[in-house]
C-alpha cells in the first residue's frame, strides 16, 4: 500500500481532457442523472431509472425503517452483476477498503478503475461523486510496508528518463507533482504513471437521512446560516465523503442555489451550533474573526465524574491522529490547550431509552447513577480538546468510546498513562515509547453516533451576534 498524502480540498486539475468512448459516455450520462437526489420527508430518494427497484433501507441507529429507492446497474449492458448504489445510504457497514493504483494504461478514469478493481462503472462514478477518488501526477514514496512489486512500480515511474516525457508535470517539482487532489469529474482521463487512491467503501453518515434539516436551522441571514448540527454527522465532509454532510443537506433543505461554506468544525459525534457562510467572502471574514479570537464558543459537556471549576491547562501532542495525547506538564513542541469550567452540576445519568436512541456506548464506566453537566468556555480550539482534557482529569464524557476506556484503565491501574498524574519514570526513551504505544492501545474506537458534548452557544463581535442550540440529547427524556 502506498503512502497516504495530505488531501487538498480543491477541485482536481491536471488530467488530460481527451475524448471518452461513446458507450462509456452514454453509461455515465445516465449515472449523472441517477446521482441527482431530491429531499422527500427526512430521506433522500435517488431518481429511478427503468431498471430500478424499491427496497427498504433502515438507517443505522434508526428506530423506524425508511423506505427509499434503490438503483441497480443493468447487468446485461455492462457485464457486471447488479449492486447497491451509494445513494441512498445502505443499512449495513462495509469494512474499510482503500486501494492504491499506479496507472499502467491511459484512458477514462472510470474505465481504468473499473477494470483494475473489478468494480461496476456506475459504482466508480458514485465514488467520484462522493469525493472518494484522489490522484497525484506522480506516485508518492512507498511506505516501509510496500510490497516488492509496489516498490518496483514506484522506481519505474519515477525514473528521470520517464518523467521527462510527461508534459503534465513540466515545470513542477517532484513534491508538487506528488501532491494529491480529489477527482471531481467522471469524464477525466488518467495517464500512465499517475497515482490513484480509491476509497472503495467510503465512511457513511446514515444519520443524515433521519434528520428534519429545516427544523435544525437556527437562523438565516444574508451572510450566513446558523445550524444546530445533529450528532453523528460531518460538518463539511471527510476525505472520502463530501456528499453526506451538514453543508450539503442544509443547502438543500433551504433550497439555496449556491452551496454553503464551512467556516469551522466540530466533531462528528458532537452536536450544536455551527456557522455556515453563504458566500466565499463571508467565509474568509469569519475565519479572520476566529483567528483574531473574536468568536466565543461555549459548550455543555456531560462528564462521568465531577470536574473542577476554573481554567484547566494541558499540552497536546502535535500529531494529527486520534487519540490526542495530553499532559499537564509543558512538553517542548506540544500545543497549549486551555478551557474554563464555568459551571458543574450533578444530573441524572441518561435513561436507557435515550442511550439506545443515540447509540451511547457502555465504555466500562463503573457507576452510572449520576453524571455531571459542565458549562465550558473553550479558550483554545484543538481537535478533541474537551474530550482529551476531561478524560485526563478522570471525568471522561459519557459515551466517549475513544477516551473513556483509557480513563477507566488509569483508574484501575494508576500510572498506566505515561503522561498522567501518576506517571512513572522511564529508564530510556525506548521504554517510554513502548509505554506510549501501550497507552494508545487502551483507547477505544470512534463513537457510533453521539457523546455527551454540545456546542450550545456561539457569539462574535462582543456578543453582537449570539445564538444558542436546542436541548441537548441527554435532556430529551425530560421534555
Amino acid at each position: 500500500m502506498l503512502a497516504s498524502m495530505n488531501i487538498a480540498l480543491v477541485a482536481a486539475h491536471g488530467c488530460h481532457g481527451l475524448i471518452t468512448s461513446r458507450a462509456l459516455l452514454r453509461t455515465l450520462a445516465r449515472t449523472r442523472a441517477n446521482l441527482g437526489v431530491a429531499i422527500c420527508g427526512n430521506c433522500f430518494a435517488a431518481r429511478r431509472s427503468s431498471s430500478s427497484k424499491s427496497s427498504v433501507f433502515p438507517c443505522e441507529c434508526s428506530t423506524t425503517d425508511i423506505t427509499v429507492t434503490q438503483t441497480a446497474t443493468d447487468s446485461a449492458e455492462n457485464g457486471y452483476p447488479q449492486y447497491h448504489r451509494l445513494l441512498p445510504c445502505p443499512s449495513f457497514k462495509e469494512p474499510p477498503r482503500v486501494e492504491h493504483l499506479v496507472v499502467l494504461e491511459e484512458g477514462p478514469v472510470v474505465e481504468y478503475i473499473s477494470k483494475s478493481l473489478d468494480l461496476p462503472p456506475l459504482y466508480v462514478a458514485d465514488l467520484i461523486h462522493f469525493g472518494a477518488v484522489h490522484y497525484a501526477l506522480v506516485c508518492p514514496q512507498p511506505p516501509p510496508t510496500a510490497t516488492p512489486e509496489q516498490i518496483r512500480l514506484f522506481k519505474k515511474f519515477t525514473e528521470p528518463t520517464f518523467l521527462k516525457g510527461r508534459k503534465s508535470i513540466k515545470g513542477k517539482t517532484m513534491g508538487e507533482a506528488q501532491k494529491t487532489f480529489r477527482i471531481t469529474r467522471i469524464d477525466d482521463f488518467v495517464e500512465v504513471g499517475m497515482y490513484l487512491r480509491v476509497y472503495v467503501h467510503p465512511k457513511r453518515f446514515p444519520r443524515c437521512y433521519e434528520i428534519d434539516w429545516k427544523s435544525r436551522i437556527i437562523a438565516v441571514t444574508e451572510s450566513y446560516v446558523v445550524l444546530d448540527k445533529p450528532a453523528g454527522t460531518s460538518v463539511g465532509g471527510t476525505t472520502n465523503n463530501i456528499e453526506e454532510t451538514c453543508v450539503t443537506f442544509a443547502t438543500r433543505a433551504l433550497g439555496l442555489t449556491s452551496p454553503l461554506w464551512t467556516t469551522h468544525q466540530i466533531d462528528n459525534c458532537t452536536e450544536g451550533c455551527v456557522i455556515l457562510a453563504r458566500t466565499k467572502e463571508y467565509c474568509s471574514i469569519f475565519h479572520c474573526k476566529i483567528r483574531e479570537k473574536k468568536v466565543m464558543k461555549l459548550y455543555l459537556a456531560l462528564a462521568a465524574a465531577p470536574v473542577p471549576m476554573g481554567i484547566i491547562t494541558h499540552y497536546m501532542r502535535p500529531i494529527n491522529l486520534a487519540p490526542r495525547l495530553v499532559s499537564k506538564d509543558c512538553i517542548d513542541g506540544w500545543n497549549l490547550c486551555q478551557l474554563e469550567v464555568l459551571e458543574c452540576r450533578e444530573v441524572s445519568w441518561p435513561v436507557a431509552d435515550i442511550e439506545a436512541k443515540y447509540c451511547i456506548e457502555d465504555c466500562g464506566w463503573p457507576s452510572k447513577k449520576k453524571a455531571y453537566e459542565c458549562k465550558i468556555n473553550l479558550l483554545t480550539g484543538r481537535t478533541h480538546q474537551i474530550r482529551a482534557q476531561l478524560a485526563d482529569c478522570g471525568a471522561p464524557l459519557v459515551g466517549d468510546s475513544i477516551y473513556m476506556p483509557a480513563a477507566v484503565a488509569e483508574m484501575a491501574n494508576p500510572g498506566s498513562n505515561p503522561f498522567g498524574r501518576s506517571k512513572k519514570e522511564y529508564t530510556s526513551e525506548e521504554d517510554k515509547e513502548i509505554a506510549v504505544a501501550e497507552w494508545i492501545a487502551l483507547h477505544g474506537k470512534e463513537p457510533a453516533l453521539a457523546i455527551g458534548l454540545q456546542a450550545y452557544e456561539i457569539s462574535w463581535d462582543s456578543g453582537e451576534h449570539s445564538y444558542n442550540a436546542g436541548t441537548p440529547w441527554w435532556n430529551q427524556g425530560q421534555l
